[in-house]
């Protein structure tokens, strides 16, 4: 499996369908960090999770509530969160958007078929 893709264009990789309703897309990545576009339609609701990678969400569009631990708070374009190793967690689309999720150290699991 190829760990490193230093250069993502539009198109290198199609939008895989999650089971919840969103669909990502994996850009750049090397063995300690990736960038993960993440597309949800309004209401979709990632289900309560946690992993050993730190996590930075980036809203390029749309509006999402986020729940870290026992802090909730509402983020719309342009705004960005940290989520800390191994924290429970979950967003939901208040309106239909589009995030950028930055993870290190990269997800092997994003990378399997």
């Amino acid at each position: 499996m190829e760990k490193i893709q230093r250069v993502a264009r539009p198109g290198d990789e199609p939008l895989r369908p999650l089971p919840d309703g969103s669909a990502r897309r994996v850009l750049c990545r090397d063995e300690h960090m990736m960038a993960v576009e993440v597309h949800f339609p309004q209401g979709v609701q990632a289900a309560l999770h946690h992993h050993p990678h730190s996590q930075i969400s980036y809203v390029l569009s749309g509006s999402f509530r986020y729940v870290i631990g026992d802090e909730e708070t509402v983020l719309a374009a342009g705004d960005s969160i940290v989520v800390p190793p191994d924290a429970p967690h979950c967003c939901a689309a208040v309106e239909e958007g589009v995030l950028l999720d930055v993870f290190a150290p990269a997800r092997e699991d994003f990378l399997q078929a």
